[in-house]
């Protein structure tokens, strides 16, 4: 089988398995959003899906580094399917309580947070280093491609089934996918796995974090991300608040959102995969992120529903963008042994940064008008961009360094 086949089976079960996700994502999302309308709630909700991520992600990079990444991926995706199906039981059963929903998606965080690391670093094992900006490209458009149709779908399952039959075909979707990974994909495990440590798994996670502070651009770099992040916080989850409490608390307007962002993603994710960005990936990310900040203060701007949906579809653009040059970044600068890691650290980032945005303006979006939130966070936002700019150390680790491929791989 050539990369290109292995490539495209890949992606393909993580597309089914990312759309059962998106629906219960979603459909979790909105039952909060429609049955609380509170910025308190909907920040608990967001802690509750992030914090137990952060804490399990730097075991996640050593588990990444130690084991067999593809077996990683399908014990947590099984993982998360088994959880989804228990909360649909006890749903079935009559215990619909918010509390209930709050725990699953902190443990449906934890298995998403083992997952990810993993498949960041099993993509470099059969993708030749030159074809990592594209393949990253086309992964990002197939995931726009599920969080377009998922939207639709779990809009229109919410209106016609019970919540816990919506949660079912996530557990139908894992396994279909968890089947095609176990019987097809066929890729050697990388060099370490399941060879005795000499170190601990603790002594492991602080090689992580030595390699990090080793390598001058990674801790402006994690920098960088981290304040995006921040400032980013109250498009990424305020906006269906602000729709419901602005335009109107209609299931379809929170799926016209989605949809617009996913037809946005859609479009980048294509981009990104004919393009593959500056060849400098600081460039590209810069572009992505001016472009977000923007689009942010837009989303405050806009005076009705239907102008809103088009800043809302300009960020869904700039999306894969960003996220195809930071991920690519680290594929091309990290040694294949620190990868998983590396990028479990940068998952931890990712998993804290947007929680504690929302800690500071979930609240707050009960005392100020959430227009004015995202006005301000686009500002600062673009404000920020300029001390990138002027950063050399960044600049200069922007240009790729092609390391060979972990795994023999053609360009058939």
């Amino acid at each position: 089988m050539t990369w290109k086949q292995k490539t495209a089976l890949f992606l393909g079960s993580q597309a089914l398995s990312l759309f059962g996700t998106a629906l219960v994502q979603y459909a979790l999302m909105w039952h909060v959003t429609l049955a609380t309308k509170s910025g308190w709630l909907m920040t608990i909700y967001i802690l509750c899906g992030f914090v137990p991520a952060f804490l399990v992600s730097p075991f996640a990079g050593v588990w990444a580094d130690r084991m067999d990444r593809k077996r990683l991926i399908i014990l947590s995706d099984g993982s998360i399917a088994v959880v989804t199906l228990l909360l649909a039981l006890a749903l079935r059963s009559g215990q619909n309580v918010l509390w209930l929903i709050m725990i699953t998606a902190g443990v449906r965080a934890i298995g998403q947070a083992i997952q990810q690391p993993a498949v960041g670093a099993l993509l470099p094992q059969f993708v030749p280093a030159d074809q990592l900006a594209r393949v990253n490209g086309i992964q990002s458009t197939v995931q726009s491609a599920t969080f377009f149709g998922a939207p639709m779908l779990a809009g229109f399952l919410m209106s016609v089934w019970p919540l816990e039959y919506v949660f079912l075909l996530d557990v139908v979707t894992a396994a279909v996918a968890i089947s095609l990974l176990a019987a097809f994909l066929k890729i050697p495990p990388h060099e370490k796995a399941g060879v005795p440590q000499s170190v601990s798994y603790f002594a492991d996670m602080r090689l992580g974090f030595d390699y990090i502070r080793a390598h001058r651009f990674l801790v402006p770099y994690f920098s960088f991300v981290a304040v995006l992040l921040v400032l980013v916080a109250p498009a990424a989850f305020l906006t269906p608040l602000q729709v419901v409490r602005t335009f109107g608390s209609d299931v379809w307007r929170l799926t016209a959102i989605e949809m617009a962002f996913s037809v946005g993603m859609m479009t980048g994710g294509a981009i990104m995969a004919w393009w593959g960005g500056f060849t400098n990936r600081i460039h590209t990310m810069v572009l992505s992120s001016a472009i977000m900040a923007v689009c942010t203060s837009l989303l405050g701007l806009m005076p009705n529903f239907w102008a809103y949906l088009v800043p809302m579809g300009i960020f869904g653009v700039a999306l894969p963008l960003y996220n195809a040059g930071a991920t690519v970044l680290l594929q091309e600068h990290v040694e294949p042994d620190y990868l998983g890691r590396v990028f479990s650290i940068f998952t931890m980032l990712q998993t804290a940064m947007m929680p504690l945005g929302m800690l500071v303006f979930g609240p707050m979006s009960e005392y100020v008008r959430i227009e004015t939130l995202l006005i301000v966070t686009g500002i600062a936002m673009g404000a920020q961009l300029l001390w990138v700019m002027n950063d050399r150390t960044l600049i200069a680790a922007g240009v790729p360094v092609v390391r060979p491929a972990e795994a023999e791989a053609t360009t058939e």
